[in-house]
């Protein structure tokens, strides 16, 4: 898709050459970007100009993510001592319906932030209570949650000028042991709902409701819940959504049966 409103494309030597605003945007990999028409942009900004190392471990045993970071490199992250969550990583990123070249150029702030319903790596995120490192305006920086920064379809909490600098793993959430589910109407089709899910070290439960939801829903429980509760868990979740790749119940009822499945899977 051309960008005819296009007026430059700048390569940022540093952070102080950002300069974004409400039409003058950051620019990953443009898989998304460049699929639709953009007629308020007037500039892009490359953040791959920076040079952020894709991913790395941190001190405290945890892992960052660079928002650069490609998909393709995510899933190439190799087993790690610690990291027994690391193959939802993969089964999130295998969920998004796309070619190897696409693996090779989206990236994974792209994703977030784009905050569409079948953004697959959000609910990587919501699973395993990743935290956003954004760059704000005035030069600072904030943390929040994956979960907490999806609002709504194509709505988060970033402003104009803000950038997602990196995505951050804690260690326990690492450690902890994981699960996934998606369904969709056809083999190739968008997902009608996606499930990620861990337990952890100490039993606590944790799932997250992802493509058939308005945002991100993360249900909790300080042990494995019975099969009743994470039913009704699901049940009054208020953001099922009707379009051509499922009905809002037809989500609602699949996902308590993957749910199910799941509970049984980390019991």
């Amino acid at each position: 898709m051309d960008l005819p409103t296009l007026t430059e494309v700048r390569l940022p030597a540093s952070r102080a050459d950002l300069a974004l605003s409400a039409t003058v945007v950051p620019l990953g990999g443009g898989t998304w970007l460049y699929s639709e028409p953009q007629d308020h942009l007037t500039g892009l900004v490359d953040l791959t100009a920076l040079g952020w190392t894709p991913w790395e471990r941190r001190e405290d045993g945890g892992l960052s993510v660079a928002a650069t970071c490609t998909i393709a490199d995510l899933t190439r992250i190799p087993p790690t001592a610690g990291w027994r969550a690391l193959p939802l990583f993969r089964q999130s990123a295998e969920s998004l319906l796309q070619s190897f070249k696409i693996w090779s150029s989206a990236t994974v702030g792209g994703n977030i932030a784009t905050a569409l319903a079948a953004g697959a790596l959000i609910g990587l995120g919501g699973a395993l209570d990743a935290e956003l490192v954004v760059w704000t305006v005035d030069g600072g920086e904030r943390r929040q949650r994956v979960a907490d920064a999806v609002l709504a379809q194509r709505t988060t909490t970033l402003v104009p000028g803000e950038v997602i600098r990196s995505i951050e793993f804690a260690p326990g959430p690492l450690a902890a042991r994981t699960a996934f589910r998606r369904i969709a109407l056809s083999p190739l089709g968008r997902a009608g709902t996606v499930l990620t899910a861990r337990r952890d070290e100490d039993g606590a439960f944790v799932l997250c409701v992802t493509g058939g939801t308005t945002r991100p829903e993360v249900v909790r429980f300080p042990d494995l819940p019975a099969a009743d509760e994470l039913a009704a868990a699901i049940g009054v979740i208020p953001t099922w959504f009707t379009d051509a790749h499922g009905a809002a119940d037809w989500r609602e009822a699949v996902s308590r049966l993957l749910g199910e499945e799941i509970r049984q899977e980390l019991a």
